[in-house]
């Protein structure tokens, strides 16, 4: 058996949407259905390709060829920001802000039915689906601490409009603890029944973030607006 080649990652012009970038790093605004990085069967097309090609090669390395500049992530169905690295030391900086959980992640999120409570804490370990390789769960076995924090922020038609902050970031963190409460994200491909709306995806937007930039020292925060296709649903769903 040939030993395994690790793929050409080749940098491709994708229009990207910058909300902030200066020498050592970006803030990026994904849109729905982009998936962050290469994997197999999936090597090209992602935002790091057209990372790639924006930053002629200077990335960060600390995550290795496949994931240049990655510092976290954020679901391919999900819209919204990310922290991307041009240099080792930003990259550092930031892995560990989120690590002692002091960059502050805000998403928006349109859920199934009429949340009971207006405001409350899902403090629910998550971690691999003992049967779906794609999924994840909440389970005691072999999982991390998970916690999510969600608002109210309107009632709507048969849904709820709900604001997630994330203590901890765990893969499918938020669709996980949504469905686990009984109240998947509307278009959720893998954690709800049903689609209803035909949507192309869980209505999920990672509005904010706040984090200390890596050189100045200064706290900064970004928002950007959800995608149309959001703001459409929202509208249909408040008639």
């Amino acid at each position: 058996v040939p030993e395994p080649k690790t793929p050409d990652i080749k940098a491709e012009n994708i229009p990207l949407d910058i909300v902030y970038e200066d020498d050592c790093m970006l803030v990026i605004n994904k849109p729905q259905g982009m998936v962050v990085h290469p994997a197999p069967g999936n090597y090209d097309g992602t935002l790091v390709n057209a990372l790639m090609y924006h930053c002629k090669g200077s990335l960060s390395g600390i995550n290795g060829i496949m994931r240049p500049g990655i510092v976290h992530r954020i679901d391919k169905d999900t819209s919204g920001l990310l922290l991307v690295a041009k240099t080792n030391e930003a990259h550092l900086s930031l892995s560990e802000q989120i690590k002692d959980k002091t960059v502050h992640r805000h998403y928006i999120c349109i859920v199934s039915g009429i949340l009971k409570t207006k405001k409350g804490i899902i403090d629910a370990p998550i971690g691999r689906h003992p049967s779906s390789r794609l999924k994840m769960t909440v389970t005691q076995n072999n999982s991390k601490r998970a916690v999510t924090h969600f608002e109210v922020l309107e009632y709507l038609n048969g849904a709820t409009y709900t604001a997630c902050d994330l203590e901890t970031g765990r893969t499918h963190q938020i669709r996980v603890h949504m469905q686990y409460i009984g109240h998947p994200v509307l278009g959720d491909p893998l954690y709800a029944r049903q689609n209803p709306y035909k949507l192309k995806g869980q209505a999920l937007h990672a509005q904010s973030i706040t984090f200390i930039h890596p050189i100045s020292g200064e706290e900064m925060t970004f928002t950007a607006e959800p995608p149309q296709y959001f703001t459409d649903l929202l509208n249909k769903l408040r008639n």
